[in-house]
């Protein structure tokens, strides 16, 4: 089900490396930059296993090190939980990323 405003403004500010956008009836997206081709590439492969156990797929691009990500849930007409949800995961699986190109190598 689509979100109201009044849902959707406490679950934005949740998510504050997002951007919202009301284009399409509303839609949320973010630019996830990594160390190299293979860490964006490894994000989006972990991400794939998640969207497809979800059954919600996220729209994005990627160059080199960057994730271009949009989401928006088409046959609602907006924005859901399923897109909210998928972004709390992006956002997980980056910083987890993150802390590990951070970690000394043994």
């Amino acid at each position: 089900m689509k979100l109201t405003s009044t849902q959707l403004t406490p679950l934005l500010q949740t998510l504050p490396d997002w951007r919202f956008d009301a284009e399409r009836g509303g839609l949320i997206a973010r630019e996830f930059k990594f160390q190299n081709f293979a860490q964006a590439f490894g994000f989006m492969a972990q991400i794939a296993v998640i969207a497809e156990s979800r059954n919600h797929h996220p729209e994005w691009f990627n160059v080199y090190n960057r994730v271009q990500v949009t989401l928006t849930t088409h046959d609602a007409g907006g924005l859901t939980m399923k897109d909210v949800e998928l972004a709390r995961a992006m956002d997980r699986v980056a910083a987890a990323l993150a802390q590990q190109a951070q970690e000394p190598t043994p």
